[in-house]
């Protein structure tokens, strides 16, 4: 049985906001003549969900590298327009949430410029309480540390039990479930569902509609899926 709340807060990139194939290119682009022959996709997506800072060090194995993040940010701003889009049924779910008095934030690894860029792209930066963005520019602790959690929700002035946390990535169920949070993830995860229940998560939903449930709304929103 879910309890419902009236608070829901959300990771970005790969969650909300398709941003898997920019942020793959970006990293590839970047990361040229650095990498070994042979670098793809399939070394990237494991550690999505970490701060750049720290994908950078992984993926080169150097511990100075602003200049890859300058150059990945480059090629980032460059093509964003051209890949960037919303995962299916979000914004009319983020729409109705609101409407029925649900509170959205949004936790993120990103930095506030692109946070922003990204949620009014899509056109869902309106459906966001403001002051519950919740950025890496904002904290001293990343995801898989609770602080950003726990500052979004006081921010929102709510209590952990009363919040979900939906995420793409195992730092987000394991910043979710140690802020006190109920952490539920994407199927639609680069990383597979079987990775989120592995990382902590409580509930893995295959449709954004599913939501509605988690707010004690009709489920006959979920008519015609």
């Amino acid at each position: 049985m879910i309890k419902p709340v009236r608070t829901m807060l959300f990771d970005l990139d790969g969650t909300i906001v398709d941003t898997n194939e920019l942020i793959i290119r970006s990293f590839l682009e970047a990361l040229k003549g650095v990498v070994p022959e042979g670098f793809s996709r399939e070394h990237i997506i494991p550690s999505m969900g970490l701060t750049l800072s720290d994908q950078m060090k992984i993926f080169s194995g150097l511990e100075q590298v602003d200049h890859l993040i300058a150059a990945y940010r480059e090629v980032n701003y460059r093509l964003h327009n051209e890949l960037v889009k919303p995962f299916a049924y979000v914004g009319e779910v983020m729409d109705h949430l609101q409407k029925q008095g649900v509170r959205i934030g949004i936790v993120t690894t990103k930095m506030r410029l692109s946070t922003e860029k990204s949620l009014k792209f899509v056109g869902l930066y309106d459906y966001i309480v403001p002051d519950a963005i919740v950025t890496i520019d904002d904290v001293k602790n990343a995801k898989p540390h609770p602080e950003p959690v726990l500052m979004a929700l006081d921010k929102l002035g709510v209590e952990p039990a009363d919040a979900i946390m939906v995420g793409d990535s195992p730092v987000d169920m394991q910043s979710a479930n140690a802020a006190g949070v109920v952490s539920v993830g994407v199927a639609w995860s680069l990383k597979g569902a079987e990775k989120l229940r592995e990382s902590g998560a409580k509930h893995v939903i295959d449709d954004m509609r599913e939501l509605y449930a988690f707010a004690g709304l009709e489920r006959e929103k979920l008519a015609g899926r």
